[in-house]
């Protein structure tokens, strides 16, 4: 069972803002979602086989090497680079 509590602190955690008067509605939602996927949990898997639904026999490709761009020509348009690669700044 989901509880006004539960939203607020999910909502705290994730930093959003849920107005009071959204925290019944909100509260049912996930009330919902989460009896949504305790049916899915709960669901059967007897004598039921999902491989191969599409009757795919090899849906990859194999890999090949094809010619790509000089790297030193895609580094010469970035500001800073460091050993064949580009620098960034570092976030704060």
């Amino acid at each position: 069972m989901v509880t006004r509590e539960d939203v607020i602190n999910i909502a705290r955690l994730s930093k959003l803002y849920i107005a009071e008067e959204d925290l019944d509605e909100m509260t049912k939602a996930m009330a919902d979602i989460v009896k949504f996927a305790d049916t899915i949990n709960n669901a059967s898997e007897d004598g039921v086989e999902f491989d191969n639904i599409n009757n795919l026999s090899n849906a990859f490709r194999e890999d090949e090497v094809v010619p790509s761009y000089d790297r030193d020509e895609i580094l010469s348009n970035a500001n800073d680079t460091d050993e064949g690669h580009f620098l960034v700044r570092k976030r704060v």
